[in-house]
């Protein structure tokens, strides 16, 4: 008989045993995690019951009241509020949950805020959906780092300050570059501004945002040569899945120059393997077709057939831990940090890996618009940006000014 069959529930919850233990099995929590989630469940349950409460009554304060209850008696395991996230997350899903309660408990309010700020993002503003993507996900960065500190009690908003924005900005610094920094600074702008018209804080607060130096020309930042990207893909044990779906998504950037957004966005469908093309999901909801290499295709399908996790998403990349959900544009970002540490090199974001594929393809002859092509670029010029480019090879992709010359 296995551990998990052998958790016993009793008490108003025990009706949803049977269903969250189908749950965990879907969502490919291991044998040994869903056995704890599943006494979790149980010990839940048994203190709702000697108290004479029901599921409807699990309120936040009363999540909190168990907690406290159960460090008094003893217990050393799963004491946090994070652990009960499965549990409560599944509740909530089912509707089992207060109403009042659902969004403080499940998702929390973070995502609430969040939820709140896409929708006047994109109602209100009209910003693209990847705009507004990219301003939420800066704005729980955010929020997640100033939880870290005083706050870690609740988010309260009034009393936010320009020193915690320029602490929040200070430690993005260390780990983003100068155009990337700026875009940061855009979100916590459009953070601010959204928070000054719900009344919470001061209208001038997001004029205290300091601005972030811009890009200039011949500071692109460095690309990895041929020795460091053999570094940076052999850093991946290929023997396990992770291992395999790292390598997969590095020879997707440095060998097609997909963004991080991109590649968090590929689906199983994209993949064209009869006809060996990609569709990739670019700016401005673009979709365009590639080819697909040889030993991109390779790496893809090892992902697929020997380290991708039985799971009924359809984005391509997973988790490699349960549950197996999407992998993020941020998680895109940790894994290539992750390689280059492991390869020795010194701290390269996603974005350098799409600099590098295009300056490759220059080394390696291909021409200006070719690399476009593969790069996406609409105007040839933005592609300068990527590679060094005589002025001679600009000449043909450049229209005679009309009329005489003055």
């Amino acid at each position: 008989m296995s551990k998990l069959s052998r958790v016993r529930v009793v008490g108003p919850l025990a009706p949803h045993a049977p269903g969250f233990r189908r749950d965990l099995a879907g969502r490919g929590y291991s044998p040994h995690t869903a056995a704890d989630l599943m006494y979790l469940l149980a010990h839940l349950s048994r203190w709702l019951g000697e108290r004479g409460l029901d599921a409807g009554d699990l309120t936040a304060g009363r999540v909190e009241r168990f907690l406290c209850d159960r460090t008094a008696a003893g217990y050393v395991h799963h004491l946090t509020p994070r652990a009960l996230r499965p549990l409560l997350g599944y509740l909530g899903r089912i509707g089992t949950l207060p109403k009042a309660e659902a969004t403080e408990t499940v998702p929390g309010a973070i995502d609430a805020l969040v939820a709140e700020l896409a929708t006047f993002l994109a109602g209100e503003r009209g910003l693209a959906v990847r705009t507004v993507e990219k301003y939420t996900e800066i704005t729980r960065r955010f929020l997640a780092f100033r939880g870290a500190g005083p706050h870690a009690d609740g988010l309260a908003l009034a009393e936010l300050s320009a020193g915690e924005l320029d602490a929040f900005l200070l430690a993005e610094s260390t780990r983003l570059g100068a155009r990337s920094l700026r875009g940061v600074v855009t979100g916590l702008r459009a953070l601010l501004r959204f928070l000054a018209v719900k009344g919470v804080v001061a209208p001038g607060l997001a004029a205290t945002l300091p601005v972030a130096p811009g890009w200039r020309r011949g500071s692109a930042g460095r690309v990895l040569d041929r020795g460091e990207v053999a570094r940076l893909l052999a850093g991946c044990d290929r023997r396990r899945a992770a291992g395999r779906r790292d390598y997969a998504m590095l020879v997707l950037m440095v060998r097609l120059g997909l963004r991080a957004n991109e590649v968090a966005a590929l689906r199983l469908a994209d993949v064209d393997w009869r006809g060996g093309e990609i569709l990739v999901s670019g700016k401005g909801g673009r979709r365009e077709r590639l080819p697909l290499p040889v030993d991109v295709g390779r790496a893809v399908a090892d992902y697929c057939r020997r380290g991708r996790p039985h799971s009924g998403e359809r984005a391509l990349f997973l988790h490699a831990r349960a549950p197996y959900g999407p992998i993020s544009r941020t998680g895109v970002g940790e894994i290539v940090r992750r390689a280059c540490r492991r390869a020795g090199l010194g701290p390269v974001g996603a974005h350098r890996l799409r600099h590098t594929a295009a300056t490759a393809m220059r080394r390696g002859g291909a021409p200006l618009g070719e690399i476009a092509q593969v790069l996406r670029h609409r105007n040839h010029v933005t592609t300068t940006v990527y590679v060094n480019v005589a002025a001679e090879e600009l000449r043909p992709l450049t229209r005679e000014w009309p009329g005489a010359v003055a």
